[in-house]
């Protein structure tokens, strides 16, 4: 998997179906010579134009400031010669900037390393190894070693940097990104996630152009704007065909994916911590870890770098115990009830709820403190015993006595200025002195990076779990980071307060889920601003987006799928008019839709329609008939709303090939066209399937037996006389 050639002085990461190659060459610069499909074993020093201009001359080293900005460093820095994107950029204590990084050693072994207070992919002897490449500036007596972690069965490739002061005066890391990569451009697009608030993680594909292009945030959180995501791809690649270089960042703050195109048409593409107001103090003896980056590659289009980061998740990032197994089919009270619900009437939903089979009531937002509205209480998490009437164990033994689960709504990292905590603890809210902090959705944020706030924090969360059966957490978080200041870090630490944010939510949901290991932690962030692999390490699902309508949903969970694993979204049911945007769908699609998700319903069961209520049991049915198939099979993107403007279609497909489920949906219709035929690759060729499927009024199955080969070249029928948003399930199972 890792292999070193003193010969050529060169590495070998090697994957199933890739090679990463990196090249020490004769002054000590680590340079990067190839990644792409599986190659020879031969010596690709060539490939970094390492002898072009007498740059290799061991004597005579005239063009110095030519071959920085020139040479395919792993790990480039700032300050003495490169002028493209760095990677790491260094101030010492006099103010000088400047790091040249020269290999010293090299260790390589089997199994993962932790990263310290960070979520990192975790691996055994036998299936995982890494490479820890240190190199020095002796000038700024700096050690920086680079860290990949390669798995035996994945053609993915994890990167990090971990930088060291072994001097005696700090050191101020102004930058400290987790990888770049140089290549030449081979005629790429661009595919990066965008959206805001309701419409997360659209798709957006262009040619690259000259100059910089890339996606960042500062907010805080990684953010509903812009996703921590990027993918290189050939200009003609499509799902199932093609070259793709995805790139992911296991981490839940603020971040930067660059691609810079140059002079002399190589590309230079780099992924980490945004530098933007980062300035971390590092003084000596002491070492800063960078989050890890995901490199996969793929040269079978997008579904198979979808396949690789989601068994990558699936197996090797998500801890929870849920992650392969049934979630509860919930149902949650926000759209149901918002602000004005008490004991009775959650009780009577629940009572309503468990006759149709679903399984948990979650309780969000309003159960706290006077809360009637979203102005005020946050931080003041006791129970409203005007609403909870009789307390709150009172009405989860009442919920459990109905055969449901109970869980619960937290914004933990919140205060709202109309809360007994801001009235004593004022200085408690992240503020710039003197300065009067800017209030969003009526709140502030907890400076949880101060110890007394962090642990306040999490007994506040921890003694309510206490208090009764809860088995179902939603940790929210509704706004973004402002007004940076600190009442606790000197002035020339600033800089490390978002990092440090970041560091501190972690070290709350880790004390969490020790606490309560069996608890099913879901993550949330006014929706899906906070959909990040770094979440995944402590909840094995997330919050897609606040937009819970069938047909938006569509290019939400395409572009979120397309990094993520299905189990991972959370995706529920709600009525129409949809309360995000208006549109009325049919009950049937929405529960289509939600099924490949964790699937619950947000809604007022007591006043649901009662041809919609009907629907519910059989809705359940499927998604206990086909969850494990959606939880743990592989997700095949067969066609796009987003690019073809009328229909919807995906596929799971069963590990083992044995059968798949097929979802279908008809956006726009068009009077006098004939049936449409889908065609489903991943199955086996050879093998005899039955393909079963509703017919024209949706009550009654046809079936035929195709084989895996005719699926994937002619395809099966799906008729297309429906009308508007409607939609199919498409069962497909080897015989």
């Amino acid at each position: 998997m890792i292999s070193f050639d003193s010969k050529t002085n060169s590495f070998r990461l090697e994957t199933p179906n890739s090679t990463y190659c990196i090249f020490i060459n004769e002054r000590g610069y680590i340079g990067h010579s190839y990644y792409g499909s599986k190659i020879g074993k031969d010596d690709l020093s060539y490939l970094t134009r390492n002898k072009e201009y007498g740059f290799s001359d061991s004597k005579i080293f005239r063009e110095k400031g030519s071959f920085m900005d020139f040479f395919p460093q792993e790990l480039p820095t700032d300050g003495l010669g490169d002028f493209r994107e760095a990677a790491l950029a260094v101030c010492d204590s006099e103010g000088h900037n400047g790091i040249e990084l020269k290999y010293k050693n090299h260790k390589i072994s089997g199994g993962t390393k932790p990263l310290t207070g960070l979520p990192a992919v975790f691996g055994n002897e036998k299936d995982s190894s890494v490479l820890e490449l240190t190199a020095t500036d002796d000038v700024l007596n700096a050690e920086v070693t680079i860290i990949y972690t390669v798995f035996e069965k994945l053609d993915a490739i994890i990167r990090s940097v971990r930088i060291k002061n072994n001097g005696t005066k700090p050191l101020y890391i102004r930058k400290a990104l987790s990888f770049a990569i140089d290549m030449d451009d081979d005629n790429f697009d661009m595919i990066s996630l965008h959206g805001s608030w309701a419409r997360e993680r659209h798709i957006d594909r262009h040619p690259i152009h000259m100059g910089k292009q890339g996606v960042c945030s500062n907010r805080g959180e990684t953010s509903h704007q812009e996703h921590p995501f990027i993918a290189l791809l050939d200009h003609n690649a499509s799902y199932d065909t093609g070259r793709v270089y995805g790139m992911n960042f296991i981490y839940s703050g603020n971040f930067i994916a660059d691609v810079q195109k140059n002079q002399f048409n190589n590309l230079r593409i780099v992924m980490g911590i945004n530098p933007e107001n980062f300035c971390w103090k590092l003084n000596p003896k002491e070492s800063f870890d960078t989050p890890q980056a995901v490199l996969v590659y793929s040269d079978s289009g997008l579904n198979g770098m979808s396949h690789t980061f989601h068994d990558l998740y699936r197996e090797h990032l998500i801890r929870s115990p849920y992650k392969k197994t049934p979630r509860p089919v919930l149902i949650n009270n926000w759209e149901a009830t918002y602000f004005n619900f008490d004991t009775d009437k959650l009780i009577d939903i629940a009572r309503e709820a468990s006759k149709d089979g679903i399984e948990m009531l979650v309780m969000d937002d309003g159960w706290f403190g006077h809360r009637s509205f979203d102005d005020s209480s946050l931080g003041d998490w006791t129970v409203n015993e005007n609403k909870i009437k009789g307390g709150l164990k009172h009405l989860v033994d009442e919920v459990n006595k109905l055969g449901m689960k109970f869980g619960i709504w937290f914004e933990p990292e919140m205060i709202s200025p109309d809360s007994d905590l801001y009235r004593a603890h004022p200085d408690w809210a992240i503020q710039i002195p003197g300065r009067e902090p800017g209030l969003s959705r009526q709140q502030l944020v907890l400076d949880i990076t101060r110890k007394e706030v962090e642990d306040y924090t999490y007994e506040s969360v921890a003694k309510i779990l206490r208090s009764a059966n809860i088995e179902y957490v939603k940790w929210d978080m509704n706004r973004q980071l402002t007004d940076i200041g600190s009442a606790t870090l000197p002035a020339d630490q600033l800089g490390e307060f978002y990092h440090r944010y970041v560091l501190a939510l972690y070290r709350l949901q880790e004390r969490l889920i020790t606490e309560f290991p069996n608890l099913l932690l879901e993550n949330c962030s006014g929706g899906g601003a906070r959909f990040d692999p770094g979440m995944l390490f402590y909840s094995p699902q997330i919050w897609c987006s606040d937009d819970t309508d069938a047909i938006e949903r569509l290019s939400i969970q395409e572009g979120t799928s397309l990094v993520y694993p299905l189990s991972t979204m959370g995706a529920h049911i709600s009525v129409c008019p949809n309360h995000a945007c208006g549109r009325v769908t049919p009950f049937k699609t929405r529960g289509y839709v939600a099924l490949s998700g964790t699937f619950g319903y947000e809604l007022d069961i007591t006043k649901l329609p009662p041809e919609e209520r009907a629907m519910i049991p059989g809705q359940i049915t499927l998604y206990k008939k086909f969850g494990d198939l959606v939880r743990n099979g592989d997700y095949n993107r067969i066609a796009s709303y987003r690019e073809n403007n009328e229909y919807d279609c995906w596929a799971s497909i069963a590990k083992d090939k044995s059968k798949a489920l097929v979802t279908f949906v008809q956006v726009l219709n068009h009077p006098n066209y004939k049936t449409r035929f889908i065609k489903i690759a991943g199955l086996k060729p050879e093998a005899k399937y039955k393909v079963t499927w509703p017919d024209e009024d949706q009550s009654k199955f046809q079936s035929m037996e195709v084989t895996g080969l005719t699926i994937a070249k002619a395809g099966i029928p799906v008729r297309r006389d429906w009308g508007d948003f409607q939609g199919q399930l498409i069962y497909i199972e080897e015989i």
